[in-house]
């Protein structure tokens, strides 16, 4: 399985709706929480392009936000994405 990084901030209700996502398809993720660490919101600006949480990669993919999380699933794209094939 592909590893799965979300970048989110702890009072983002789309971040909170990503991970729920992930977590009912048990996807194990490590999640880098931006509004603690500048740092890590300058290197997800860095990675992503953009500003705004959550920012989700699997593997080297960069997936989007929750929006495109959400749009990958319905076309049935997410799962294989997930799995690597």
């Amino acid at each position: 399985m592909n590893a799965v990084r979300v970048y989110s901030t702890l009072f983002c209700p789309y971040c909170v709706m990503a991970k729920r996502l992930l977590d009912g398809k048990g996807v194990r993720f490590e999640e880098i929480r931006v509004d603690e660490d500048q740092a890590r919101r300058e290197e997800m600006m860095r990675v992503s392009g953009r500003r705004t949480v959550p920012q989700i990669f699997v593997g080297d993919t960069h997936v989007g936000g929750c929006d495109e999380l959400y749009a990958l699933d319905r076309a049935g794209q997410l799962d294989p994405l997930l799995r690597g094939s």
